[in-house]
């Protein structure tokens, strides 16, 4: 009777909890399931309020607007460059970073992360960052989108505490075997730490996606970011359509924004499977070799 009830009080929390996850995934869902219709729908259906969750009066023009824009493929380049190139330089200069401060021999590591947790919750604002940026000669250039934004503290005291939990007889093996702690870093604790490092790849290359106001701050029109330059049409909308009338531009508009939405966040969607595969793969070597 025990082993029945036990049985059947974990199938209803399993239940319980497909039933959680469902209504997560449905309010998550609807929005950009709505955001699809709109941006393939007519406007006099989006005048009449015709659109729910399917497309009526099919109609891509909002679309070949947007990719009619000059530079909007140009944009998307930045945009993948910038994505591509932060994400990779931060990734090894947090490694780096985190390494040597997980180890309790190093002289001064309490007090460098305490720095770090202090420049976590205070900064110097916008102008100091703006004059810092402008001194070191990095304004319209592409470095001033990388460099300064290759650290980010929270990630890096995830890493740190990864780092950590890290069985210690892993390293002394490597080391009677003859390898120093470079070697440590790159043969063994990186092949370890590729779930981490995959969900902080995630958190970055979503980050350097959507960051636009740096881009709008430091970075000349042809090296805006596709966030950017999306930003540049939605806020440019009303100016749609001089020879319609005012409804029709205003559908114009939420046509266009919705169409903005879904070509601006579909690429960071389709990342996400991806990074799930590494995610798995992460967890299953470190619980088979550690």
């Amino acid at each position: 009777m025990r082993i029945r009830s036990s049985s059947f009080s974990t199938r209803a929390f399993d239940a319980f909890i497909l039933l959680v996850m469902l209504g997560v995934l449905f309010t998550c869902l609807v929005p950009f399931i709505y955001m699809v219709a709109l941006s393939l729908s007519s406007p006099k259906a989006i005048i009449n309020n015709q659109v729910s969750f399917w497309p009526v009066g099919f109609n891509i023009e909002a679309y070949k607007q947007i990719f009619s824009y000059p530079n909007f493929f140009q944009a998307y380049r930045n945009t993948i460059f910038y994505t591509v190139a932060g994400t990779a330089i931060a990734l090894v200069l947090t490694v780096m970073f985190a390494y040597p401060l997980s180890k309790p021999m190093l002289r001064g590591h309490g007090f460098i992360t305490k720095l770090v947790i202090f420049s976590m919750f205070f900064s110097g604002g916008l102008i100091p960052n703006y004059l810092l940026i402008s001194s070191l000669h990095l304004t319209q250039k592409v470095w001033a989108m990388l460099i300064p934004f290759a650290i980010n503290q929270f990630n890096l005291i995830i890493l740190i505490n990864f780092f950590k939990s890290m069985p210690a007889e892993l390293e002394e093996a490597a080391i009677i075997d003859g390898l120093d702690y470079a070697g440590i870093l790159v043969r063994i604790i990186v092949p370890l730490s590729t779930a981490a490092l995959a969900t902080i790849a995630l958190y970055t290359a979503v980050f350097f996606w959507n960051d636009w106001f740096n881009g709008l701050i430091y970075l000349k029109s042809k090296q805006f970011p596709v966030m950017l330059f999306l930003r540049n049409i939605v806020t440019g909308t009303s100016m749609v359509g001089d020879a319609a009338g005012a409804g029709d531009k205003t559908s114009i508009a939420i046509s266009i924004k919705s169409a903005v939405i879904i070509t601006s966040t579909l690429p960071i969607i389709v990342l996400y499977p991806f990074l799930q595969r590494y995610f798995v793969k992460g967890v299953l070597v470190g619980s088979i070799k550690g």
